[in-house]
């Protein structure tokens, strides 16, 4: 069949990383970094057993996880999430993003490694990991807890950032020639990215009566086609790929095979997006990791103090006292898939060969820090304005939000316990 070394590498990464995550479950961490960790070790920069030698074997599988967590990110994303969390979800989401990305870009630029570089590491130090934070939601049984809304009300907030910047970001890094190049660049980015909107806005009609079938078989291979497909054009408009997949998700979330879609892409998503954090891990040289040491534990540490002081605005806007506070702050300190992507999009557009061992080294620490800070966020909440007045799990009835779900509709910390 032609390929044989090939065949064994991608059996021996999916193998890796199974095993690694079934570790993980066992002393509570999160898969995403012994993915990255079960590449580092099996890679051609490690000493030992070397799986796979070079890491563009797997691009193809790589390139399809991360079409598939970009696709599942946009799944999530729901119109009536936007429309019924009103002023405070907004407020509270634009808050979070622009006090982690104006810390980002100055500690980019503290760094001197470049403009390009500055923007992008504003973006690693920017977005939480949604697979993360959901993951910590459920595990902790924090469902119904009142801060929940709003934690996943803030991500929802993310995504939309998300995409505005890697419309600004693509250009940007691909070393435009003038200042006129970078704006026909971006031009025909947001012109793409505003047809995708027009699209997810009027024709969810249409696109659901084309992409419905009873058929679950035909149903994964329609979708997993147009999501790869939009990638595809996405990268020809100047467009990254990734943001074509979110969008294409995010408009077949809202059709009527929207629940279906959800639970049928899980298995593909895990499965793929596996290998593409494999694939990174594979990549990374452990002996490149000391020279990125200090900026490092600098972005950690600037990462938990902005983190704490989003969460302090967004308990004053929620009314909310320091448990629930201590409870967003920690919740959504977690970095992972989208600093990863950035990490690729970095090395594609030829940056500073520093990013790749930075990105690595600070999200293996961050993905792992979340979920036990969030485990163990009454630490935090005992430093904070009252919280040694009130004890962890008892909210005063002031602060306690009406439940959604008034309208019929689930709201999003009901869908994230489900899926």
């Amino acid at each position: 069949m032609g390929h044989p070394d090939t065949l064994l590498a991608m059996g021996g990464a999916f193998l890796a990383a199974a095993f690694l995550a079934r570790v993980g479950r066992r002393i509570g961490l999160p898969t995403i970094p012994l993915f990255i960790l079960a590449g580092i070790l099996l890679g051609p920069h490690t000493p030992g057993f070397v799986l796979l030698h070079d890491p563009n074997d797997l691009e193809m599988l790589s390139a399809l996880g991360l079409v598939l967590l970009l696709f599942y990110l946009g799944l999530e994303f729901h119109m009536d999430d936007l429309k019924s969390g009103g002023r405070k979800m907004a407020v509270a989401g634009t808050s979070y993003v622009l006090l982690n990305f104006g810390a980002g870009l100055g500690f980019g630029f503290l760094l001197g490694w470049g403009t390009s570089e500055a923007l992008l590491l504003a973006g690693v130090l920017s977005f939480s990991s949604s697979a993360i934070v959901t993951k910590v939601l459920v595990d902790l049984g924090r469902i119904g807890r009142p801060e929940t809304k709003p934690i996943l009300g803030i991500t929802v907030i993310e995504d939309i950032y998300l995409a505005v910047y890697l419309a600004v970001l693509q250009p940007v890094i691909s070393g435009a020639d003038s200042a006129a190049s970078a704006m026909i660049q971006m031009g025909k980015a947001f012109g793409f990215l505003l047809l995708l909107a027009i699209a997810a806005r009027w024709c969810l009609g249409f696109i659901g009566r084309l992409i419905g079938t009873k058929d679950n078989e035909l149903l994964v291979i329609s979708f997993v086609g147009a999501a790869v497909l939009v990638a595809g054009v996405s990268e020809k408009f100047g467009v990254v790929d990734a943001i074509g997949a979110f969008m294409v998700g995010l408009m077949l979330g809202n059709t009527t095979s929207g629940d279906r879609i959800r639970e049928l892409v899980l298995p593909l998503r895990d499965a793929f997006g596996a290998i593409f954090f494999f694939a990174f891990g594979l990549s990374i040289a452990p002996s490149d990791m000391p020279t990125v040491m200090w900026p490092v534990i600098i972005a950690v540490l600037v990462t938990i103090v902005v983190n704490i002081i989003s969460g302090l605005v967004a308990a004053r806007l929620y009314r909310f006292g320091a448990y629930p506070a201590a409870n967003v702050a920690t919740t959504l300190v977690a970095r992972g898939e989208f600093a990863l992507i950035l990490a690729t999009m970095a090395a594609l557009a030829g940056l500073d060969e520093r990013l790749s061992p930075f990105i690595a080294g600070y999200v293996l620490i961050m993905a792992v820090l979340g979920p036990l800070a969030a485990g163990r966020s009454h630490w935090l909440a005992r430093l904070l304005p009252g919280g040694r007045a009130t004890p962890p799990d008892l909210y005063p009835a002031d602060e306690q939000e009406e439940p959604a779900g008034g309208s019929g509709e689930p709201d999003p910390a009901q869908r994230a316990a489900t899926s």
